[in-house]
């Protein structure tokens, strides 16, 4: 009878051990199979550029159309602006940049983020990441920490215009400078900041990795398309524009490199590229149809099969988001394009870069993850960048508090194609200065001028019959108008809009 006794004793034991083993196995395989994210966010690219979504387009764009064949390619997705700065922090945040500021930074600038705002990269970060990034920060950093006492801008002629700067002399090169990447949930970066503003030197994590003490005025130099646009200030020895994006690839394609299955890692890596100045590298000069810009949209393209290259290597590609896009519509000098190559970026919408028409914020934008998505999946649903951060918190199983991601719409839904309702926005919001704003609501799109003395009568559009925002019908739909006008003020004023927060 005892040995009966001790043989059940011993076998509830075993089937406890297997059951502990069970679960701790449980928890492996839930951290195994955390998905990696990567996002590759282009610079002034327009949603004409890419082959696969313009037919009458210039320039061929294999790696990308292929990318889009093999995951979900969106017609109506959208940065939050028409300039990059707001778009960045949006995509980061999952806020309306409008809710904080409304321009760009600008060199020597201070940060952009508010105290204690939650980013992706931190988000991601406290769901056990690795996170990184790599290429053009441009939300500025704390300058003043670096800048010597009694320092102060000095003139310097660019072109027929003079601007003020800083000088080598001028900067305490041999301390950190804070509130970049790495103060914002980034564990490593590795960047120019912005390739056309100063310094101009690369910066590995929060210090610079060459001390500038060269001066760039930029005085005669030209790019190979449009303006240079390079401001002046310090200049490491031998930094060479042309080699930036080559440089941030290299850095990109090494950080996937040392990456294993088992450890999520999120890299976000910002291309300096095809924004000015328009500097292709040989390799690609010549081989489109659509200019020096054109060659440049190539470089994009290459450098996207390059990282799909390095994940598939690296046995990483099917358990890997990777999210293509960027941050707005196409720089002003598409207009001399079309007239000497026929060349469209914006291909059939009204507008560019600055823009409050769709030209101005709607842009390529692409997801890949084949684990959940289907291959060759268009989707018409209006969405925003800044929806990536409440969609990577349902993937990752992170709370979002009150105050975090306040205009992120969760898209998983979409993105799997699991949803029954192809609508996940009531409405959206574009703005890229105070005093215009659009508010997007279905097929309906508005623009509101607000302005303190005699604003300029609202304009509405059907982009299901007007694609190119060519014939302003508000004079026929007032009430339409109204209410679209009362719903752009509430989004306004309650200070979010996400539905988890209604």
């Amino acid at each position: 009878m005892k040995l009966i006794i001790k043989i059940i004793v011993i076998s509830i034991l075993i089937l406890n051990i297997a059951a502990c083993d069970s679960k701790t196995a449980g928890k492996t395989e839930s951290k195994k199979s955390m998905p990696n994210i990567v996002i590759l966010y282009a610079d002034d690219m327009g949603y004409g550029d890419m082959s696969c979504q313009n037919t009458e387009s210039k320039i061929n764009t294999p790696h990308l159309d292929k990318l889009a064949s093999e995951g979900i390619r969106f017609t109506d997705g959208h940065s939050s602006s028409g300039i990059c700065t707001p778009s960045r922090y949006a995509l980061l945040t999952g806020n309306y940049h409008w809710r904080s500021f409304y321009t760009f930074a600008k060199e020597w600038d201070q940060g952009y983020f508010r105290k204690n705002e939650l980013t992706m990269a931190e988000m991601l970060k406290k769901q056990g990441y690795k996170t990184a990034m790599v290429g053009k920060w441009h939300l500025g950093w704390d300058w003043n920490s670096v800048i010597k006492p009694g320092a102060v801008r000095k003139l310097q002629p660019v072109g027929n215009t003079r601007k003020t700067t800083y000088f080598s002399e001028d900067i305490d090169w041999s301390k950190s400078i804070p509130d970049g990447p790495t103060d914002h949930g980034f564990d490593y970066y590795y960047g120019d900041g912005t390739i056309n503003f100063p310094p101009y030197t690369y910066i590995e994590n929060d210090r610079v990795t060459e001390v500038p003490t060269e001066h760039l005025a930029m005085k005669t130099e030209r790019p190979l398309e449009g303006n240079w646009e390079c401001r002046p200030g310090p200049r490491a020895k031998g930094w060479d524009v042309f080699e930036s994006f080559p440089k941030t690839t290299n850095k990109a394609i090494s950080y996937i490199k040392k990456q294993k299955e088992g450890v999520p890692f999120f890299l976000y890596f910002s291309f300096p590229a095809p924004h000015a100045p328009i500097v292709p590298i040989k390799k690609y000069q010549g081989k489109s149809k659509a200019g020096s810009y054109g060659d440049y949209v190539l470089q994009v393209d290459d450098v996207v099969g390059q990282v799909m290259e390095a994940l598939r290597n690296q046995g990483l590609d099917d358990n890997t988001i990777v999210v293509f896009s960027s941050d707005n519509g196409p720089a002003t000098y598409m207009l001399n394009r079309i007239d000497v190559t026929g060349h469209n970026s914006s291909w059939k919408l009204r507008g560019k870069k600055r823009d409050v028409w769709e030209g101005g914020h709607r842009v390529p934008f692409l997801i890949r993850w084949p684990e959940k998505i289907k291959p060759g999946v268009i989707s018409h649903e209006t969405i925003s960048q800044i929806d990536l951060m409440a969609t990577f918190a349902k993937i990752t199983d992170y709370k979002l508090g009150r105050e975090d991601a306040v205009d992120s719409h969760d898209m998983l839904d979409i993105v799997e194609g699991t949803s029954k309702n192809n609508s996940i926005r009531e409405a959206t919001v574009h703005n890229t200065n105070q005093n215009m704003w659009v508010l997007r609501q279905g097929d309906w799109t508005a623009v509101f001028y607000i302005r303190e003395k005699n604003p300029k009568s609202p304009e509405l559009y059907n982009l299901k019959n007007d694609i190119g925002q060519s014939k302003n019908v508000a004079a026929q739909y007032p009430e339409r108008v109204k209410s679209m006008k009362a719903l752009l003020d509430k989004i306004r004023d309650q200070g979010h809009s996400a539905p988890r927060l209604n």
